[in-house]
């Protein structure tokens, strides 16, 4: 018997009225009972995809400038050192998001989006995935056209509710390595870029 065979039984044995559809990674969908199992299981798999790697790097080459959404001003924080990047390995003009800090990386921190001296053609924002939802109306609300959502962050209401909206999403990418993978640069952290130089890029 198939996921899909299965989530039809299911559905069939509900006697609450509680059903709900599931999206399967075939494209298909579903009625399973809201409470049983498999509707966990299968809500939890995750279907969405966002822009493929042309669609990223063409991304990362239009944007001028990056909002970090969720800086720290901890060197050890991965939000930090994703900010120095961005500050010495590329032209973007990178500005820190933190309503408890003052400055990061020798720069204002401000307090939101909508404090910025300037539109960001990309929202960087590290935030755990509950919180996803309100930023993505920060975000529309002062205008970016990308959000970006780091590594290991993972909210795909959030993506497809971005989506729906117009938003450009990536999600679970870290910027970083990235801009660092289409230009050469991961051969400092020990990635195969799959490029013979660090001097050449994608065309």
């Amino acid at each position: 018997m198939t996921i899909a065979d299965t989530a039809s039984a299911s559905g069939a044995s509900d006697t609450s009225g509680g059903t709900e559809q599931v999206q399967l990674a075939n494209g298909l969908s579903c009625a399973v009972p809201a409470s049983s199992p498999l509707a966990k299981l299968l809500k939890s798999q995750r279907t969405w995809v966002g822009p493929d790697a042309k669609e990223r790097l063409r991304i990362l080459r239009s944007a001028k400038s990056v909002a970090i959404v969720g800086a720290s001003p901890n060197p050890a924080r991965s939000s930090y050192f994703v900010g120095t990047y961005l500050q010495q390995s590329t032209d973007f003009r990178v500005y820190f998001v933190n309503p408890n800090a003052d400055t990061i990386l020798g720069e204002k921190a401000y307090p939101d989006l909508a404090s910025l001296p300037e539109v960001p053609d990309i929202v960087d924002v590290f935030r755990k995935p509950s919180d996803l939802p309100a930023v993505i109306d920060e975000v529309l609300a002062v205008g970016s056209p990308t959000i970006w959502v780091q590594l290991g962050i993972w909210n795909q209401e959030a993506a497809e509710y971005g989506e729906s909206k117009g938003l450009t999403v990536v999600m679970d990418r870290c910027i970083k390595i990235e801009h660092a993978r289409f230009h050469g640069g991961l051969h400092l952290l020990g990635f195969d870029t799959g490029q013979i130089t660090a001097r050449k890029t994608l065309r």
